[in-house]
């Protein structure tokens, strides 16, 4: 059983099929930390509510668009030319390593928010992915259906 949200984060993208349909989930917009965030919740059994999910957005969003995507975005333009120059691939590991710090802060302050909120008010509970997916995120159900089956496994 994992606690905390990072090592929750870390335990359930590790199982197999989770990367998988995580990066399909984000190329449809999903904010992976966000769905990673609700599915801690509902492992902790956190009452669903509109005015969490927007107070857990209203952190994400702005964090997500000025320091996430800006490196994560870095990192797919390097792709191809650090193939073939070692120290572009080098930078390139250390933009990916960067990145990888920005989610954590992330994922350490939308913790910190949901630290307040009750767990084990709705054992059960299933909202959370699928409130905190895009439009785009919940049409793609087998994914979120398997982020959620790895995640109480963990």
């Amino acid at each position: 059983m994992c606690a905390d949200l990072w090592s929750f984060a870390l335990s359930t993208y590790a199982r197999p099929g989770v990367e998988a349909a995580c990066l399909r989930l984000q190329e449809q917009g999903a904010d992976v930390c966000l769905l990673l965030c609700g599915a801690w919740l509902e492992w902790r059994g956190v009452a669903y509510k509109p005015e969490r999910v927007q107070a857990l957005q209203q952190i994400a969003q702005p964090w997500r668009v000025q320091v996430v995507e800006p490196l994560r975005q870095m990192r797919g333009q390097w792709r191809a030319l650090a193939q073939q120059d070692a120290q572009l691939a080098l930078l390139r590991e250390q933009v990916k390593t960067l990145e990888l710090e920005a989610e954590r802060t992330l994922l350490a302050r939308l913790e910190a928010l949901a630290q307040a909120w009750p767990i084990n008010e709705v054992p059960g509970q299933q909202e959370w992915l699928e409130g905190l997916a895009t439009e785009a995120a919940n049409l793609d159900h087998d994914a979120l259906l398997q982020l959620r089956a790895m995640a109480t496994n963990t």
